[in-house]
C-alpha cells in the first residue's frame, strides 16, 4: 500500500521503474531473437544484446546475417532510447525533490516569527541550536558550508543556505519577524559586519555575539550587540574555578545544565493580580510554601538585587531568579504568576530579551 502511494505521489519514479521493466524485456527479446535467428545459445544472446545496447565495441560472436544485422540495430535503437529515457528522468526526478526541498523550505520560513535565528552552524551554534531545538523553540540556521548544510538536513532543522553578511540572507530567514539573532561566526569582523545589518533591518531585535577576541566586545556592542560572549574566556573562567573552587563549580554545573530533571534555575515575571505584588519576602515565605529560594531580584528597569533580604519588597514588572525543583518551580508558577505554560511557549511569548 505505501509503495503504491509512493508512486502515486511521484510519477518520475514511476516512470523510471516502467522503464527498467521495458529494459528487461527488452533483453529478454533480444536473447530470444539472437537464440532464433542466429542459432545461438540464451546466454549468446543476451550477451549480445548487452554489448549492442551498451556500444562497448566488442566484435561480433558470430558473423551475422542480414536479418540478425536488422534485427540488431532495433535493439541498438530501442535500447539506447530506453536508456537515455531513465536517465533524463533521474535527472529529472532528482531536481524536483530538491527544488521542492527548497519550496517546502521557503514556506515554512515564510510562516515562522518570535523565531531565533542562529548565523553559524558550527561547533557552537550546533550546540545551541540542539539545545533550542530540545527546549522546542522556533530556530532557523544560515549556513554556507556544504558539510553544514547536510547535517541540518538530516537534523531537520530549517535552515537558509547563504552568508550570513548578505541582507538577501538575513531576509529568507525572516529576520524582520525574528526574535532574536544568535551570531556565532568564527571570524569577528563577519559578526560585527552581521550585527550591523541585523541591527538596521530589526532595530526591535535582541542580538547576542560571540567574539574570539576579548578586546573585540566593545566593537560588537558599539555594532548594536545586547550581548557579547566570549567562549573562550567562559572556557576558561570555568577551568581556573574547577581549581579554584571545584564544590562551587560543580554545583553550578549541575544547576545550569538545561537537561537536569532535579533542581534548576528559572525566572518569573510578576504580573498584573499576583498574590506577590505589593508584599516582601518575608510576608510571602516561599521557601515554605512553594519550596523555591528566591537568589536575586530584577525590579524592571533597574539592576539585579543578588541575595535580597527578607525585607525586600515584590512589585509587578519584577522578574525573579529562583531555584528548585521542576515541580516546585512548576507550582509556583501556577499558583503566584497564573502561568503554566511550558518553557518554549514562555520564551515565545515574552516581552523582548533586552537585558
Amino acid at each position: 500500500m505505501n509503495v503504491f502511494k509512493t508512486l502515486v505521489e511521484n510519477p518520475g519514479l514511476k516512470n523510471i521503474i516502467t522503464a527498467s521493466f521495458i529494459m528487461v524485456v527488452i533483453f529478454s527479446i533480444g536473447s530470444a531473437g539472437y537464440h532464433m535467428i542466429e542459432n545461438m545459445t540464451w546466454f549468446e544472446g543476451l550477451y549480445m544484446t548487452f554489448i549492442t545496447i551498451s556500444t562497448i565495441g566488442f566484435t561480433e560472436l558470430h558473423t551475422l546475417s542480414n536479418q540478425g544485422r536488422v534485427f540488431t540495430m532495433l535493439i541498438f535503437v530501442t535500447g539506447i532510447g530506453v536508456i537515455s529515457y531513465i536517465a533524463s528522468q533521474t535527472t529529472q526526478l532528482l531536481f524536483e525533490g530538491e527544488l521542492f526541498y527548497k519550496r517546502a523550505m521557503k514556506k515554512r520560513l515564510e510562516k515562522m516569527e518570535n523565531h531565533y535565528i542562529i548565523c553559524g552552524y558550527g561547533r557552537i551554534g550546533h550546540r545551541i541550536a540542539a539545545v533550542l531545538k530540545d527546549a522546542g523553540l522556533p530556530l532557523v540556521i544560515v549556513e554556507n558550508r556544504k558539510s553544514g548544510i547536510e547535517q541540518l538536513k538530516e537534523a531537520k532543522i530549517p535552515f537558509v543556505e547563504g552568508d550570513a553578511e548578505s541582507e538577501d540572507t538575513l531576509l529568507e530567514a525572516g529576520i524582520e519577524q525574528a526574535k532574536s539573532l544568535i551570531c556565532t561566526l568564527s571570524n569577528d569582523q563577519d559578526n560585527v559586519f552581521t550585527t550591523l545589518l541585523a541591527r538596521d533591518l530589526n532595530p526591535k531585535l535582541f542580538i547576542l555575539v560571540r567574539t574570539n577576541e576579548t578586546t573585540n566586545k566593545n566593537r560588537v556592542l558599539r555594532a548594536g550587540a545586547d550581548k557579547v560572549i566570549s567562549p573562550y574566556e567562559i572556557g576558561a573562567d570555568r577551568m581556573a574555578n574547577v581549581i579554584l573552587r571545584p564544590h562551587v563549580d560543580q554545583f553550578v554545573d549541575s544547576i545550569t545544565k538545561y537537561t537536569m530533571q532535579d533542581h534548576t534555575f528559572d525566572e518569573a515575571l510578576i504580573s498584573e493580580g499576583s498574590v506577590l505584588d505589593g508584599k516582601s519576602l518575608a510576608e510571602v515565605n516561599l521557601r515554605t510554601q512553594y519550596g523555591v529560594l528566591i537568589i536575586a531580584i530584577i525590579p524592571k528597569g533597574e539592576s539585579i538585587q543578588f541575595n535580597p533580604d527578607s525585607s525586600s519588597q515584590i512589585n509587578v514588572g519584577d522578574s525573579l531568579i529562583l531555584i528548585g525543583d521542576l515541580n516546585q518551580i512548576d507550582k509556583f508558577r501556577r499558583e503566584v504568576c497564573n502561568d503554566s505554560r511550558p518553557l518554549a511557549e514562555r520564551t515565545r511569548n515574552s516581552e523582548t530579551l533586552h537585558l
